[in-house]
């Protein structure tokens, strides 16, 4: 995340909000949010949100996560929204939104679930 420049802006239980600013490095050619930008930050969103409901010394891996691309990604930033659906002790579900925000004015421009699974941290 520190590589693309994005941030964390809202933490809270089962709930995660990562932010983008734009800028020429995470756009492609036409000028949009690319894609894989857009879906890292909705990736680690999911990923941190299903982190706050588990144990200490445990860790989080994605196992799959279906991303739709619903309209171009434009703004002055992008907004990452994970929320867990379904904890579980192995498996946890996750609903993305990501939004493109204008002027103050968010957008959706992408949607998708995403399935984690929680596995034992390293032995301290």
């Amino acid at each position: 995340m520190r590589h693309l420049g994005a941030r964390l802006t809202r933490i809270a239980p089962g709930r995660v909000h990562i932010v983008l600013p734009s800028r020429p490095q995470v756009t492609q050619q036409h000028g949009y949010f690319h894609a894989g930008a857009t879906s890292a930050i909705a990736d680690s969103a999911g990923g941190y949100a299903a982190y706050t409901l588990f144990p200490e010394n445990t860790e989080v891996l994605t196992v799959e996560y279906k991303i739709n691309l619903l309209a171009p990604a434009v703004g002055d930033h992008i907004e990452a929204v994970g929320a867990v659906l379904k904890p579980g002790r192995t498996l946890t579900v996750c609903q993305l939104d990501v939004f493109g925000v204008q002027h103050g004015r968010p957008g959706l421009v992408a949607n998708g679930q995403q399935t984690l699974i929680r596995v034992n941290g390293p032995e301290q």
